[in-house]
């Protein structure tokens, strides 16, 4: 990509971001980062230039990534207005809604909202992208170049489907480590070392989904594939069922839903 980019915010999202570009070939004098912070700023990649100022920033760049704290987006937006002209805005600001980031920086811009999640810290994210009316299609282009940079992504006509991509992929790394965490514990209950349990559980985690992404057979189909009939797996399907798993995860993802629909209306 040719488009210069800088990110408002250095923290750990953009910093996945920065690097996953970086390892693409894009030349690190062609991103600039602002942060409060004099630490985050010393300890950028080589050659991407770093401010205290997010005006001085943006000033040579096509793109803006907002990669600030909710709760300072409304400021940053409205001292950002004045000057950011008819550059693409990429925020990745967790429950901000397009109709905010648009009244605070102006009518006019083209706004891409994102919602990624922290396997981007290892270029292996899922990130949920809505496009407001005025963006153009190679302004979308742009935003795919950067995004894939730290892994997937995916396109929304509505918006509010990104209070389910949220609840599922932005949320979701936590359920999978919940899941880790108690397999694990299982194993070193049966008599098994931690280190030995983790590396059991992990790997079969990622052989599973790594199985489960690129085959093209339903999960479902995968799953029987692996339960002989009355062997050890159809005992435990057996009892994750009788203990209703996928009720219960039914009930957790419409949690986190609803809780998103409440922290965007809040």
């Amino acid at each position: 990509m040719q488009e210069k980019v800088a990110f408002l915010g250095a923290g750990n999202i953009a910093r996945a971001i920065m690097g996953g570009m970086l390892k693409q070939g894009m030349s690190p004098a062609n991103i600039f980062a602002a942060d409060p912070s004099a630490d985050q700023i010393a300890s950028l990649a080589p050659g991407v230039q770093g401010f205290s100022d997010n005006i001085a920033a943006i000033e040579n760049s096509d793109v803006v990534v907002l990669a600030v704290k909710p709760n300072t987006i409304s400021e940053l937006c409205t001292s950002l207005a004045p000057t950011i002209g008819n550059r693409l805005v990429i925020s990745v600001a967790a429950g901000i809604q397009s109709e905010t980031l648009q009244n605070g920086l102006g009518a006019s811009v083209p706004i891409i909202r994102c919602m990624p999640n922290t396997p981007a810290l290892v270029q292996a994210g899922m990130t949920g992208l809505f496009a407001t009316s005025n963006v153009t299609s190679a302004q979308k282009q742009a935003a795919e170049s950067i995004l894939s940079a730290i892994g997937q992504f995916e396109w929304f006509e509505n918006e509010s489907d990104l209070d389910t991509v949220t609840a599922v992929s932005g949320s979701g790394p936590a359920y999978f480590f919940l899941v880790i965490e108690a397999m694990e514990a299982a194993a070193v209950e049966l008599g098994l070392s931690a280190e030995v349990a983790h590396q059991l559980v992990t790997q079969t985690a990622l052989g599973a989904a790594l199985m489960a992404r690129d085959s093209s057979d339903p999960v479902s189909v995968l799953r029987n594939n692996v339960t002989s009939p009355g062997g050890t797996t159809a005992a435990a399907i057996s009892s994750l069922t009788a203990d209703q798993i996928p009720a219960i995860f039914a009930r957790a993802i419409a949690a986190a839903h609803k809780r998103s629909i409440e922290l965007a209306n809040e």
